[in-house]
Parts: structure tokens; C-alpha cells; sequence
């Protein structure tokens, strides 16, 4: 392991993960078809610090929601490592170890709504990573804890009696925050969280987030497609494209002056409020099938700076000056004018 810093809680390491979409196989057989997989990560490295937010980026289908799912273990690497404060999560085989390093970070999902039980009541909803991971076994210490979590999310132990459905959006996702509390987590993935909700609603949910960060100490792995979200809650940023990190940066750096065409074509779409009357990078072109992806960069096919260099070989992601780093060939050769 490279990043194997004591402030470093998380780092992952030419994570890849693909997915069979092949025909079932008589119809290959007798239309003489290949297997066909989809690279829905392909080499994403990263390292989050403890007690910082870091956000990643992109287009739909740019392989972030499912970087978040790997992270947790809802799905299998392909290949590449995962390490959670120093320990490689796919080489444990102790089921003791599995669940001590399973109780240290927890998931919100992005739809508040389908990720709760409708069958059971928010009480138990919230009590049942308490009884799973056996932190507590009397009911009246449980009740006790479910009602200090609902109060610390903003609802009240009344609302413990109460079903899913009596909630709203944003209450259904304080429940979905609650629960992924109660098991006094180290480590949050937050898929999405607020995608679902109203504006003002996103507000509320982000403040409580970042003041449960203060509080408990948290560190955040935060996927958004919002850069404005991205902007106020992370410390770092990653930008996703066709299951490739084309820049890191940290979040004023990032935002203040991108380097990788990609990301200036994504923060060109934040309206400008300001009228500074900055050149704006019009986003060209589709983003291609993640199944039969462009040779070479990938963004090629949309980037006003591509050469043959582009088309044929993958760049590498670089540090470059501010420390950021870019994966681009015409940064790397000084191409940017």
C-alpha cells in the first residue's frame, strides 16, 4: 500500500469493476456474438484524510454511484484494492473482522424512500444496525438511543411510533441519516442524498450533515452530480468520466481554476449570477457507450485540445502545480492556450 499515512482513513487503488451485458448465450451462439462487458470503474485512485469531505463528480453513468457501492462491499472489485485505515477490505477473511470493520462506515442512499422498510415502523428502523452489530441488548437502553438519534437529526422520539410514508422527503431522509448513525460509524458514503429533495429542503439536510461532521467527527465520501452541493460541503473533489478520475483537486482549487477540459465544460453549466462576463465552454457532443468507449481519452471525441496522441493512448493522471492532479495529455505537453 502507497497511502498508508495514519491521517488517511480510506484509500483506494486502480479500483476496476465490470459488468457482463452479453445476450444470453444462445442467441451469441447463434448470432456469433462475443461476451460484451460494461467498464463501469475502470483505475479510479483516491485517498479521503479523517474528518474531510471528499466529493465525487460527473455526468450520469460516469461510474460514481457505483465507486460508492464498491467502497461499502454492496459490490465485488473486479480488480484493485480498497484499503480502510490501513487494512485491505477484500483480503479479510475473518467474519469477527468483516463485521468490527463493517460497523465503522455506513450508506445514505439517494432515495429516501426506497431505502427504508415500508413494512416497519421508524423505531425499529433505526434500532436494527443496533441489534445486528450487538452494541446494545437491553430494549429499554435501545428505545433510549433511538430517541437521542431522532432528536440529534432534528425529529422527535415520537416519531419513532410512526411509519415511512407519514414523512416527507426531507424527514424521510433525516430517518435514513438517523440510522445510518446508530451504529456510531467513522465513515459515511453519501450516494446522492439530496438529489431527491426540494431545494430548500437540500439546504436543511446539508447543514445537518455538516454539523453532525463537526460534532462526531465524521469523514465523508460525498457523490453528487450538483456542483454547487459539491461546493459547499467538500474539502476535495474528484471529477468522474466514463469510469475514469480525469482531475483532483482540492474544492476552491478545483473551482477556481480547473485544469482538465472536462471539468471547465461541467462548470460551465452553473449559471453565472455574478455577470462577470467570463468565456463560457460550451459541453460538445454525447458521452459515448460506456460498453464500446473511444480508444485512447476517452473525452477525445468531445475536447476542443485532442491530437492523435489523445486517440490512441490513455494519459495518466498527473500531479501538476496548486496540487492538483489532471489526467491529460495537453496539460502534460502545455496545450492549453
Amino acid at each position: 500500500m502507497t497511502a498508508s499515512t495514519a491521517e488517511t482513513l480510506l484509500s483506494v487503488e486502480d479500483l476496476k469493476c465490470q459488468f457482463d451485458v452479453s445476450k444470453p448465450f444462445l442467441n451469441r451462439v447463434l448470432e456469433r456474438e462475443p461476451k460484451r462487458w460494461l467498464k463501469a470503474v475502470d483505475g479510479v485512485s483516491f485517498s479521503i484524510k479523517k474528518g474531510e469531505t471528499f466529493a465525487l463528480v460527473g455526468e450520469s453513468g460516469c461510474g460514481k454511484s457505483t465507486v460508492a457501492r464498491l467502497v461499502v462491499g454492496l459490490y465485488d472489485p473486479t480488480d484493485g484494492h480498497i484499503y480502510f485505515d490501513g487494512k485491505d477490505v477484500h483480503n479479510i477473511k475473518s467474519n469477527a473482522e468483516i463485521q468490527t470493520l463493517r460497523r465503522r462506515f455506513q450508506m445514505i442512499f439517494q432515495d429516501p424512500f426506497a431505502s427504508l422498510n415500508p413494512r416497519w415502523r421508524v423505531d425499529r428502523i433505526v434500532a436494527e444496525p443496533i441489534k445486528v452489530f450487538g452494541l446494545m441488548s437491553d430494549e429499554k437502553k435501545i428505545k433510549e438511543r433511538v430517541a437521542e438519534l431522532l432528536t440529534q437529526v432534528g425529529l422527535s422520539p415520537a416519531d419513532g411510533s410512526k411509519w415511512p410514508h407519514e414523512f416527507s422527503g426531507g424527514q424521510r431522509q433525516r430517518i435514513c441519516i438517523a440510522r445510518a448513525l446508530a451504529n456510531n460509524p467513522e465513515f459515511l458514503v453519501c450516494d446522492e442524498p439530496t438529489s431527491a429533495l426540494d431545494v430548500s429542503v437540500q439546504a436543511q439536510i446539508l447543514n445537518l450533515m455538516k454539523d453532525l461532521q463537526d460534532t462526531l467527527g465524521l469523514t465523508y465520501l460525498f457523490i453528487s452530480h450538483d456542483l454547487a452541493v459539491v461546493r459547499h460541503m467538500a474539502n476535495r473533489v474528484g471529477v468522474m468520466y466514463l469510469g475514469r478520475i480525469v482531475e483532483i483537486a482540492d474544492s476552491k482549487t478545483l473551482f477556481e481554476e480547473p485544469k482538465h477540459p472536462y471539468t471547465r465544460m461541467l462548470l460551465a453549466t452553473i449559471p453565472d449570477i455574478t455577470m462577470s462576463g467570463k468565456e463560457k465552454v460550451i459541453m460538445k457532443g454525447e458521452v459515448p457507450n460506456p460498453i464500446t468507449p473511444p480508444p485512447g481519452c476517452t473525452f477525445h471525441p468531445r475536447c476542443p485540445l485532442a491530437n492523435e496522441r489523445c486517440k490512441r493512448e490513455a494519459p495518466a493522471l498527473i500531479a501538476v502545480s496548486g496540487g492538483q492532479s489532471v489526467s491529460c495529455h495537453a496539460i502534460e505537453e502545455g496545450r492549453t492556450a
